[in-house]
This record gives structure tokens, C-alpha cells and sequence, in this order.
């Protein structure tokens, strides 16, 4: 494939970054602010959605993640699993507040993505 300098850009992708963005990455060198438009920061939900063309590409690969573990887990039932009792409490938190645990976990670190 033949790649011309204008299709390029360098994107640090911030798998849990504070808030959905696709900004460009200024940065201080020797007290001065430099920047350009094609070296970016973005995060993980505007990252799929540059490379899926989907607005909602990351929530749906959220969604689906579950239900592809559980999958996992069924299949591998026969190997067991070490006591964890940070996996307890989290499930504590979810039915006290009646919110799925799923949902809980991605709503601490993506609250500010796309269709969450």
C-alpha cells in the first residue's frame, strides 16, 4: 500500500484516559509549547472509532466482552480458579448500588465514552 505523508499521524491511544478525546498533544520544550495537528492524543473509544469508521465500536466490543468470557469460563470450567476476594467485593458493590458488575467496571474507568 502506498502511504502519503498527508494519510499519517502519530496517536498516543489512552487505554483509560480521564475523559473521550481526539485532541492534538501539545507538549513544553524548553518552555516552549509545541504541537501538531497530526501527533494526537486519543482515547481508546475514539481510537476504534477512527479505525472502524463506528461511533460505537468500542462500547460494542464493552458489550460483547462479557458474554465472550463467560463463554471462556464455561468452556474451561475444569480449571479452577485462585480465591479472590477483591473479585467478591466489587460484586458486593454492584448488587448494593443494582447495577450490573459489567457495567460498573466500565463505567469507573470509560464514563465519558461513546454510549456509556
Amino acid at each position: 500500500m502506498y502511504w502519503r505523508k498527508h494519510d499519517c499521524a502519530c496517536l498516543l491511544v489512552e487505554v483509560i484516559a480521564k475523559k473521550s478525546q481526539n485532541i492534538t498533544w501539545a507538549v513544553s520544550v524548553d518552555g516552549q509549547q509545541k504541537k501538531h495537528r497530526r501527533i494526537r492524543r486519543v482515547s481508546m473509544d475514539k481510537f476504534y472509532e477512527l479505525v472502524t469508521g463506528q461511533e460505537d465500536a468500542f462500547y460494542q466490543m464493552c458489550m460483547q466482552l462479557p458474554k465472550t468470557i463467560e463463554k471462556v469460563v464455561m468452556e474451561t470450567a475444569s480449571n479452577t480458579v485462585p480465591h479472590d476476594s477483591v473479585l467478591e467485593e466489587l460484586h458486593k458493590m454492584s448488587r448494593d448500588k443494582e447495577n450490573s458488575f459489567v457495567f460498573a467496571l466500565y463505567m469507573l474507568g470509560f464514563s465519558t465514552y461513546k454510549g456509556f
